[in-house]
């Protein structure tokens, strides 16, 4: 939400036992908690206008989104207009928790961004709130991201400071943002993939899923991403095991009341007059992969990512992993690739190979730790499981394809069904 980081969910039961001052409080005592259903595809900044908003919202629905964040409309309202479109609002969740406007299109209730940890005890006592007022809501809150200070957190590191929240507040979903500086002077990807990797464990630890907000604008030192750099957001989040996306931000923030305000550039996904820019459409393409991949994805629980590039051994992937090799042929760009890998839910292995890279394609070979005919592809186009597509069958090994910043998702055998 604010132009410094963002936000978080996967399908639990809301009867965990949590612990406070060593005496275990059931989740009966509170209410019902959120559990989310589906892959969150979200955005921050709904239209700021108050013409056509029911085209308007329509639009947001088009593009392939499920989630709206924030409203500009009363919350009543706004919740409405997502409910026509087939959406979901989460709306301001200011003032007495049984008061909250709800309905079928209502996920929940924003409740501040980026709080330091003196607010965590305060957060948690009005997210047992909403649980009680409004059963099976959210309560939202957003965290800062691994670049804050320690004086803006208020604890000495980053991951004290998503323990503590965890620990404190005891969300449904936990969620953060995070923009990484993408130029050719400066690339801090690697900050952003810490970043995830922090949520990750707090997420699988406490059984609660994780959403984060990505850059999709040019602001401050940020230049405007391309489509690879969109898409490498996304996929490196669902690598790390994300259960939502949310794109900073859907319509460009107006004028601040002292004149050009933090985004004089403009250029989120629809200008602050309406209009669409190119990121609107490439946000509808990459959404629609997201959304086709929505069901497996909140079916695996991440265990990691591992970086494989140039220097890196075969014998660096994960022992036991889904692949035992990824490599390039002579004379094809260095090797840089992220390997997410994942447990389904049935007990199948799962493995996500991105593209590193944001300047250029590659084909890397890939060696399975199982037979070929065993292993299955989630097809972006549908949602399908496939037979992986080999994209050079006349080369030895399986070729596999990948777009500047695109990834793969393969499922695998169980653990000794490995089929060799």
């Amino acid at each position: 939400m604010s132009s410094t980081p963002k936000n978080r969910p996967w399908r639990r039961v809301v009867g965990v036992v949590m612990g406070i001052a060593g005496i275990g409080i059931l989740t009966a005592l509170h209410g019902a908690g959120f559990v989310q259903d589906r892959f969150a595809i979200g955005l921050w900044v709904p239209p700021q206008t108050s013409e056509n908003l029911v085209e308007r919202y329509r639009e947001i629905a088009d593009a392939h989104f499920n989630l709206v964040i924030g409203n500009s409309v009363p919350g009543a309202a706004q919740i409405q207009l997502c409910q026509a479109a087939g959406l979901n609002a989460i709306v301001d969740g200011s003032g007495p928790a049984p008061a909250l406007p709800d309905g079928p299109g209502c996920w929940g209730y924003l409740l501040t961004d980026e709080p330091d940890v003196a607010r965590f005890g305060e957060l948690g006592r009005r997210i047992a709130e909403i649980r009680q007022a409004r059963p099976g809501r959210l309560g939202y809150v957003n965290l800062f991201p691994n670049y804050a200070s320690a004086q803006q957190m208020g604890t000495a590191t980053y991951d004290d400071y998503v323990h503590r929240f965890m620990g404190e507040a005891h969300p449904d979903v936990l969620s953060m943002d995070h923009y990484p500086t993408m130029r050719p002077d400066r690339d801090t990807r690697e900050a952003y993939l810490a970043n995830l990797e922090s949520l990750r464990r707090e997420s699988v630890s406490a059984n609660v899923p994780f959403w984060n907000f990505f850059n999709a604008m040019p602001f401050g030192p940020h230049s405007d991403p391309t489509e690879a750099q969109l898409r490498w957001q996304i996929n490196a989040s669902i690598a790390a095991g994300a259960k939502g996306v949310l794109y900073f931000c859907y319509w460009t923030p107006g004028k601040g009341a002292g004149g050009a305000g933090e985004f004089p550039k403009g250029g989120a996904l629809i200008t602050a007059e309406g209009l669409r820019t190119h990121h609107y459409e490439e946000a509808r393409r990459l959404n629609a992969m997201v959304q086709n991949l929505g069901p497996t994805l909140m079916q695996l629980t991440g265990s990691g990512i591992v970086r494989v590039h140039a220097t890196t051994k075969t014998n660096d992937l994960p022992a036991g992993g889904p692949l035992k090799a990824l490599s390039v042929l002579p004379g094809d760009p260095p090797a840089d690739f992220l390997v997410g890998t994942f447990r389904h839910r049935d007990g199948r292995r799962g493995v996500m190979v991105v593209n590193h890279s944001l300047a250029y394609g590659v084909w890397p070979t890939v060696s399975f730790d199982a037979a070929l005919a065993t292993v299955r592809e989630i097809d972006p186009a549908t949602g399908s499981e496939i037979p992986p597509m080999d994209n050079s069958p006349e080369l030895p090994g399986f070729q596999c394809a990948l777009d500047a910043g695109a990834a793969r998702l393969f499922l695998l055998p169980k653990t000794g069904e490995s089929g060799r």
